[in-house]
């Protein structure tokens, strides 16, 4: 029920924000529709200033001419009689500054029955000029045609965008970090919920592990107590040998949590020495034989590394690779069929150590180095152990200055392959 809630809940707040996402674009299209407006509408006042203008300075020539002496009627028929194209160019450039517009931009004066251009800068622009938004008639100058003064901005709405682009930057940065806080939110509730579920897994699992043997020793102690068992030796010894095994048992499991808290923090000291591995992993692989013949399996060799020969902490690598052929016997359902093979090359020495066992999902593969993560085969404690181990692992080999992967598939096994190199930078300790 929780995780539905949880899971609605991320949901409701997905929604929430693709909604402010979408109000903001929405807000901004807006005022890119309101800048646009204004422009046109600052443009249209400067148009008609520029008409008014050049219509006061048509009456101030026709009252000066009807108030000469010699007063002299000459008919105005052309555009280009009744305007100059220097005045209107003046007059254009005067009102646009004011305005506070571009100079960027072209002007013609044209008859809109005929689409002929009487005056101005048509040249490249002329289809533009006709179809521009920004058209004022001059009616009131020349009575005859249809005239009208018609500009038109190139750039008009990259000049827009570069009056609008600091409110644009922080409304997307803030957008920005509203959804990166968002993902980082989320991720982190994911994450520490993936966390809790582990470490719930880790204390049941170490409950029932630290349960059987605890229980085992309580059961062999009662028998110690009582009077038929003292009157028997051997099975005082027997008794006694189930106490002993089970508590060696029980701090092993106790060190192996105590060795993950030492390296968390970083006190683990390594003493590196000179190692053959083909002796160390023979040696491991002898003490494993027993226990693979057991379930009837078999666990081979195939050394083949021309120089085995490398610096490192024995005990360590020999807890790596213990570690290792545990789990493939562990993870081999019947009888395990466990191979470890060696090459090398001029770098370093390759262990492989390959079984056919259930396999790891591809989901799976990249987390199992994770610490306190177990890959769930049905029941919880149907496989042993703590998830550490392989956590364990790859720590160890990282301060060998190695590496670990894996290579595995579902129901065909799995390969985990260590590089060690023959050349590190572990300081040697202190002869004693």
């Amino acid at each position: 029920m929780k995780k539905r809630l949880f899971n609605y809940f991320i949901i409701m707040a997905s929604v929430a924000l693709l909604g402010v996402v979408i109000t903001q674009v929405y807000w901004v299209s807006n005022a890119m529709t309101l800048k646009e407006e204004q422009f046109s509408g600052s443009v249209r006042i400067g148009m008609k200033s520029v008409l008014n203008q050049l219509v006061l300075r048509h009456n101030d020539s026709t009252l000066r001419q009807l108030s000469s002496p010699f007063p002299c009627f000459i008919e105005k028929t052309s555009v280009s009689d009744i305007i100059r194209p220097a005045v209107l160019d003046s007059l254009i450039k005067a009102e646009m500054g004011c305005m506070k517009i571009s100079k960027d931009y072209v002007y013609a004066i044209y008859n809109r029955k005929t689409n002929r251009m009487a005056m101005g800068q048509y040249d490249t622009y002329r289809e533009a000029l006709i179809n521009s938004d920004h058209q004022q008639s001059i009616g009131a100058l020349i009575s005859h045609g249809d005239y009208y003064l018609s500009l038109y901005f190139p750039n008009q709405h990259s000049m827009i965008i570069k009056q609008m682009i600091g409110w644009m930057l922080l409304s997307a940065a803030l957008m920005l970090v509203v959804i990166l806080s968002f993902w980082y939110t989320v991720n982190t509730v994911f994450r520490q919920k993936k966390i809790s579920e582990m470490k719930t897994d880790f204390i049941n699992n170490m409950t029932h592990e630290f349960k059987t043997p605890i229980a085992t020793i309580s059961l062999a102690s009662e028998m110690l107590m009582k009077p038929e068992v003292n009157e028997s030796a051997d099975k005082i010894r027997k008794y006694a040998s189930v106490i002993y095994d089970e508590n060696n048992r029980l701090q092993n499991q106790v060190e192996q949590v105590l060795q993950i808290a030492i390296l968390d923090k970083g006190e683990t000291k390594l003493k590196p020495r000179e190692i053959d591995v083909h002796r160390l992993l023979e040696k491991i692989a002898e003490n494993f034989e027993l226990q693979v013949r057991g379930r009837k399996g078999q666990i081979g060799l195939s050394l083949k590394a021309s120089n085995a020969i490398i610096t490192a902490d024995k005990m360590h690598l020999m807890n790596v690779f213990s570690n290792l052929i545990d789990n493939a016997i562990k993870y081999s359902p019947e009888a395990p069929q466990i191979n470890l093979s060696t090459t090398s090359d001029q770098h370093g020495i390759h262990v492989h150590i390959s079984d056919k066992g259930i396999g790891i999902a591809p989901e799976n593969q990249h987390l199992i180095f994770k610490n306190l993560f177990r890959v769930h085969t049905g029941d919880l404690h149907d496989v042993k152990g703590f998830g550490l181990g392989l956590y364990y692992v790859k720590r160890l080999i990282e301060m060998h200055q190695g590496n670990i992967s894996v290579k595995s598939e579902t129901g065909k096994g799995s390969v985990f392959s260590v590089f060690l190199p023959y050349k590190t930078n572990i300081n040697q300790p202190d002869n004693e």
